[in-house]
């Protein structure tokens, strides 16, 4: 898995960066097609931005978070891949068509 964490009007310090890479662990657990995250942490006013696009075969997740807090909102940003990625999995190894086929053959 390729991480990319990059900040817009914040600067990302090795502790938000291991805070990232923590949660993001935890969540790439569930799917091991991941080849690429790129996470935009941004801050304007009091509004703390966390978004990340996550490249698995044959398709891209976006999910984002706006928070007051930007631990909270890479926190929220976690939870939120996690359930997409648990979706996507189930998607992806659910074969509703191989169903059908075996119910024809008979």
């Amino acid at each position: 898995m390729n991480l990319t964490v990059t900040g817009h009007h914040v600067a990302v310090t090795p502790a938000i960066r291991n805070y990232v890479e923590a949660k993001l662990d935890r969540v790439m657990r569930h799917c091991d097609h991941v080849t690429a995250v790129n996470v935009v942490l941004s801050v304007e006013k009091l509004r703390q931005k966390a978004e990340a696009n996550v490249h698995v075969r044959g398709r891209d997740i976006f999910v984002e978070h706006v928070d007051g807090d930007l631990y909270a909102a890479i926190d929220a940003l976690a939870d939120k891949l996690d359930r997409k990625l648990i979706k996507y999995k189930d998607q992806t190894y659910s074969h509703p068509h191989d169903a059908l086929k075996h119910q024809n053959e008979s």
